[in-house]
């Protein structure tokens, strides 16, 4: 798939997650009560560089906290999702379980019930992990699944078509036609996902608490402006 060639192999991140469900396991087994951290969720149209902002996000939340944090996209949650053993060993690190999972998801379409027993599994993970805190999740209808959760903060990207291109003829090292082909492409998926399982549209900006133009920020800019406004007072 596309993205893939944008991020790093799931295999790379995994340990840091399960590191991060082990660590959360042995905060919820002390005497002293954690206390749930902040939860970012990055929303984006295809082609704006929500990967690298996210990494960028991830080290500067770690120094402003000198606690671990850990990022979340599609492939790592549905490497998750569909893998049995995998987890059950995230979910079963995580303690509490998902006290919010009927009442959120009970708003949402239907649809995804039936066909997509999958999507259910990485609901689960998603509203468990984003309740634990120091979180960064990219993507998956995060923050739409997440409304309701007080600890959660939502961010969206988007950019001009010329820039997608751009990004994309970058980090892809592709020719500008195929870049568009695979733009057009990808958000027309990324749109019926969101609709078919959750019948919303993540450009309703009414879901967000700030919206980035990716043209005129860059990554740097994005990721502080975001750690900025998540640790005000």
């Amino acid at each position: 798939m596309p993205e893939r060639l944008l991020i790093p192999s799931v295999e790379m991140r995994l340990g840091s997650l399960l590191e991060f469900s082990r660590r959360r396991e042995r905060e919820a087994s002390s005497p002293h009560k954690h206390k749930a951290g902040r939860t970012i969720t990055i929303s984006r149209e295809f082609g704006c560089e929500a990967y690298p902002v996210a990494e960028r996000l991830r080290e500067t939340m770690e120094k402003k906290s000198g606690e671990p944090w850990v990022l979340l996209d599609k492939s790592l949650l549905e490497e998750v999702a569909h893998n049995n053993d995998l987890s059950a060993n995230v979910m079963n690190n995580l303690g509490e379980k998902n006290r919010f999972l009927d009442e959120i998801l009970a708003t949402f379409s239907p649809r995804w019930k039936s066909e997509k027993d999958y999507f259910r599994v990485l609901c689960r993970h998603v509203i468990s992990l984003a309740q634990q805190g120091n979180v960064i999740i990219v993507g998956r209808g995060s923050s739409i699944i997440t409304q309701p959760m007080k600890n959660c903060f939502h961010f969206r990207m988007f950019a001009s078509p010329g820039f997608k291109v751009r990004s994309i003829v970058r980090r892809m090292g592709v020719e500008a036609e195929e870049a568009e082909r695979i733009i057009v492409q990808r958000q027309k998926q990324r749109d019926s996902f969101i609709r078919d399982f959750l019948d919303r549209d993540a450009h309703d900006l009414g879901f967000y608490h700030l919206v980035f133009n990716n043209d005129k920020n860059d990554v740097a800019t994005i990721a502080r402006t975001i750690a900025e406004y998540v640790t005000a007072p």
